[in-house]
Order: C-alpha cells, then sequence, then structure tokens
C-alpha cells in the first residue's frame, strides 16, 4: 500500500501520520519524489481500511499495491532510482556505464594490470571476485580476503568503483570495508538471510537473476534487501537456464523494458556469464544497450588464457576497445549518455 501525500503537505503533517502508522503496526518507507511525499506501508495491511487513511489530514491518494514485490515496484516510486559514486559515475537514469575487470582476482599483478587497461578504455567500476562459487569443490575458489584487498587496492590507483560477489553473511563485514558494490550471485538469490543482513548496510547491492528465476521471484529478492533500508539496489540480468544447450545460458534481453514498466531499479546486463564464449559476448553487449540497460558488465582479463576461472569468456584488451566504441555510439543514437 502506499500513502501519496498533497504537495502542500507539511513535515508536521507527514510526521503524525507516519506515527499513527507505527501505532497500528505498521513499518513506512518515505520516498521524496520531487513533487510529493510518498509512503510505503509493509505489514499487518489486512486491517487497515483505505478510506480511512484516506481523511488523515495532507493525504492525496491511497493506492494498493497488488504485487507481491512492493517497495521496488513504479507503483511506489516511479522516477528511476539513480545508484551515484564518489568518482562521477551514476548507475540509473540516462547514462551507460560499462563494468569491466576480470572473472577472478588471481593475484597483484594480474588485477593491477586489469585495473589500468578497462580504466584506460572508459570504465570506471571494476569487477572480480575474491570469493568464488563453483559446481566443483576442486576448481579455483578464489583469493578470499586477501583478494578483496588487492581489488581495493588496484581499484584505488585507479580511481575505480569495485564490485565483487559475496557468498555468505558472515562477510558482510569484510565486504563493507573493502567493496562498494556488493553482488549476489544467482545460485544466492534466494539466500534470504544474505538478502536480509545486505538490507542493513549503507552499500549499494546488485542482485543477479537465480538460474531459474521468474522476474517477480527476482524482483522479490531485491525486495528483501529494500524493506531492511537499503534502496541502493539494482538488478542484473546474466541469462537464465533453458533447453538451448549452443549457449551457457539464454540472455533474456525482453527482461530489460518488462523490467523498466515494473520496477524503478537500475538494470545490469551480463552478457559474459550469459553466453559463455568471448566471440559472442559483444553482440549481446550491444543488444541490452540498444534495449535499454543502465549498465553492461563484461569480463576483460590481460590474458585471457592464462587465466584460473572464466577463460573462454574473457575479453582480450583490444576486443574490449571496439566494445567500447561501439556501446558510445549506440548510446548516442539511443539519446543516453556514454
Amino acid at each position: 500500500m502506499v500513502i501519496k501525500m498533497r504537495p502542500e503537505a507539511t513535515e508536521d503533517e507527514k510526521q503524525e501520520i507516519i506515527a499513527f502508522l507505527k501505532d497500528e503496526g505498521l513499518t513506512v518507507h518515505r520516498s521524496e519524489t520531487g513533487v510529493a511525499t510518498l509512503m510505503g506501508l509493509t505489514g499487518p495491511l489486512e486491517n487497515i481500511d483505505v478510506s480511512d487513511l484516506k481523511v488523515l489530514i495532507g493525504v492525496e491518494d491511497v493506492v494498493r499495491i497488488t504485487a507481491p514485490y512492493k517497495l521496488v515496484s513504479r507503483t511506489f516510486r516511479q522516477e528511476d532510482t539513480l545508484i551515484k559514486f564518489k568518482n562521477g559515475v551514476t548507475i540509473g537514469g540516462g547514462t551507460l556505464v560499462v563494468i569491466a575487470g576480470p572473472k577472478a582476482v588471481e593475484s597483484e599483478e594480474q588485477i593491477e594490470t586489469s585495473a589500468m587497461v578497462c580504466k584506460s578504455m572508459g570504465s570506471k567500476i571494476l569487477r572480480g571476485d575474491a570469493f568464488i562459487s563453483r559446481t566443483s569443490p576442486y576448481s579455483f575458489q578464489g583469493l578470499e580476503l586477501e583478494g578483496l584487498k588487492l581489488l581495493r587496492q588496484a581499484a584505488d590507483n585507479n580511481g575505480m568503483v569495485v564490485l565483487s560477489e559475496i557468498l555468505d553473511t558472515h562477510q558482510i563485514d569484510d565486504f563493507v570495508k573493502y567493496v562498494d558494490i556488493l553482488t549476489v550471485g544467482p545460485r544466492s538469490m534466494q539466500n534470504f538471510e544474505l538478502l536480509k543482513g545486505l538490507g542493513t548496510i549503507n552499500k549499494p547491492v546488485m542482485v543477479k537473476r537465480g538460474l531459474s528465476a521468474t522476474i517477480d521471484e527476482w524482483l522479490m529478492a531485491a525486495e528483501y534487501v529494500v524493506t531492511g533500508g537499503n534502496h541502493n539496489v539494482m538488478l542484473c540480468e546474466r541469462g537464465i537456464r533453458t533447453f538451448e544447450p549452443r549457449t551457457k545460458n539464454t540472455l533474456d534481453i525482453s527482461a530489460i523494458p518488462v523490467l523498466k514498466v515494473l520496477t524503478h531499479l537500475p538494470i545490469v546486463v551480463d552478457p559474459s556469464r550469459a553466453v559463455g564464449e568471448r566471440n559472442k559476448v559483444i553482440p549481446l553487449a550491444r543488444a541490452a544497450a540498444a534495449a535499454g540497460a543502465d549498465a553492461i558488465m563484461v569480463e576483460v582479463h590481460p590474458f585471457p588464457e592464462k587465466a584460473l576461472s572464466g577463460r573462454a569468456e574473457l575479453l582480450y584488451p583490444d576486443q574490449f576497445n571496439q566494445l567500447m566504441k561501439e556501446l558510445k555510439a549506440i548510446a548516442k543514437a539511443i539519446g543516453r549518455t556514454p
């Protein structure tokens, strides 16, 4: 349920309504749209009569949100969520941001070189995983805490924002210390305790779509984070598991325009994880940009053939450079800022 306040409503009137709602056992999530104040309500709404709320002083309208997700819905917030960083990067709105870096942090030299390459070609957000969820227990699992430190160091040396995947609640303190964007991987999309924990921090969170998750299930995962109080959430489409064996996953390009209607959260697309082969990453990245994605995330490595993880999908620096040129042209063609 959402309460829309009149534009002329005073702060005292708003606070009186908030106090009343809390007395009724409801949680109030306040949002300023620039035109009016919206109050999203969660909790025991079954005993609340909409007509009783509409007559409160300062209230313009009350709307029941029928979707299971409330706070990430366009009904609750019509304006796009903008996630801003200290290096001037904003994800959401009219920009197209490129996130780049290797799949895994492997060594100080590797991540430092990767950061310099990606920054020199226009990326301002560095991705790299220090903790890696692998199907096989014998595969490279990452450098863990030392990897986070190396990632932070490389990003700071190049004036970049850091993005990395978190696997468990006990890692939250270390990630908050070293990482700017905490990523919830597809296997963790329904790790509800992790989502709840990330709702309590003051760092942006990116929720990747689960391997077989519907859009509504994906949005509900984001709702867990936002309900906890952390509104700096973005969604990442990285392909879903289908019957087609020719690609690693099937990138759902149609999810982008669908999400633009359903939610105000920024949308990131990861074609590297979707297709699994570097020669197919660039066409999918172009398509995602043209479809309206707010950010494109690709895996780039200075020497892909020597990588410890994801060799087949890692772009060479010259391929990434070509992609950046093409994304700038696409962004300009559809009226966005590259």
